[in-house]
């Protein structure tokens, strides 16, 4: 059975050091920062380089693919959320390297498994800032 889309996620605040990627997110592109001198991809969005501590960091468009890395399905859960369970909270693995963490949604939970291929979706957050999250890709 699909997961609903309506999780009730609130869009984290953000800083100066997010706000490229929140930008994003309302464009539904996933934008990531990398180092200009080692050319890591990292996450969280920091003003430095967590390999060489670089302070140059740029943002690209992701292509928004990714594993699924590690996943817990909820089936109960207080407040707004209760009312929305089962549903899941995952790492994913993105194919440009950082582990983020979000929802899978719009996918039957018996399928789901460590190495699957997903990819980004948009959604609205419960107060109308956008949201990432993920669903199987296609085929």
């Amino acid at each position: 059975m699909p997961r609903p889309t309506d999780l009730p996620t609130p869009t984290p605040r953000s800083s100066s050091d997010d706000q490229v990627f929140w930008d994003g997110l309302a464009e539904d592109r996933l934008l990531l920062p990398r180092c200009t001198s080692c050319g890591s991809v990292f996450w969280h969005p920091r003003p430095f380089c967590p390999e060489c501590s670089c302070t140059r960091i740029d943002w690209f468009a992701a292509t928004g693919n990714g594993t699924i890395y590690s996943y817990s399905v909820t089936h109960k859960a207080p407040g707004n959320w209760g009312a929305h369970a089962p549903y899941v909270i995952a790492y994913v693995e993105l194919d440009e390297g950082p582990r983020v963490m979000s929802n899978i949604v719009d996918a039957d939970l018996d399928m789901l498994e460590v190495g699957l291929e997903v990819q980004a979706v948009f959604h609205a957050g419960a107060d109308g800032g956008a949201v990432l999250r993920f669903t199987p890709s296609p085929g």
